[in-house]
């Protein structure tokens, strides 16, 4: 299933982005991008021997590094409407009726909260670059773009790609962080997201291909309903659940 770039706006013929495939961002010069989702540490909180072995584990993994990436920090105003509207739910649910007045105490709370603050929840990235040009010239030497990219020929660009994402997850965990890579899915709502900051329409999977079209994909490679990431890090499964309200 693909999208044809001359159907999508005429701004998105300026993206670098020419197709995502199985969780791969592949640009029209043929480099190819993993993004991976962090979790965070909270290094005030740190008490001073923390802080100085955290900084040493730093320098240590970007040391370690042969190969350049990005850091994002990407900041969103908190959307909370699917969670209120799972508590409305409960209350409606809810046969106790002392537990039902103080979910809907709880509703009005949060409401209220969100109503008077701005509140903003940030997300961490990290962008891992892998270029044909580091590969055999004999295998892609030719190549001049990822929509030319053969089945085996993407498979095996990939397998370098994640030797590079093992590498950079094993150094986070040094430091206490966890990193994940988005998939497919969850790659076509962040750039969604990231180049529609001010559209507040929650988008579903089974919308995706709109957001595809909507932000110019040349070619999404639709590989079915991909499940989320996985991951019993609390600091992760409240990022993850927060930006799928996005």
């Amino acid at each position: 299933m693909a999208i044809n770039i001359r159907n999508a706006p005429p701004s998105s013929r300026f993206l670098e982005v020419a197709e995502i495939r199985n969780g791969v961002v592949i640009l029209k010069n043929g480099g190819l991008r993993a993004v991976l989702m962090t979790s965070s540490v909270n290094f005030a909180l740190k008490s001073a021997i923390e802080q100085e072995s955290l900084v040493f584990r730093y320098q240590s993994f970007l040391n370690s590094l042969d190969f350049p990436l990005q850091i994002v920090v990407n900041s969103r105003q908190l959307n909370l409407d699917d969670y209120l509207l799972s508590l409305e739910e409960r209350a409606q649910n809810q046969e106790n009726e002392l537990l039902k007045l103080q979910t809907r105490e709880y509703i009005d709370f949060v409401q209220s909260l969100i109503q008077l603050s701005n509140i903003i929840s940030k997300y961490f990235y990290i962008v891992i670059p892998f270029s044909p040009s580091e590969s055999a010239k004999g295998l892609f030497g030719s190549l001049s773009g990822g929509l030319h990219y053969t089945q085996s020929q993407f498979e095996e660009l990939k397998s370098q790609l994640w030797q590079r994402v093992k590498h950079v997850q094993i150094g986070l965990e040094a430091m206490e962080i966890r990193a994940e890579p988005l998939n497919t899915t969850e790659l076509i709502e962040l750039f969604y997201n990231l180049y529609n900051p001010a559209d507040k329409m929650r988008q579903k999977k089974q919308n995706v291909m709109e957001l595809a079209q909507s932000i110019g994909q040349g070619d999404f490679q639709d590989m079915g309903d991909e499940a989320p990431l996985e991951t019993n890090d609390p600091g992760m499964q409240a990022a993850q659940a927060s930006h799928q309200q996005q």
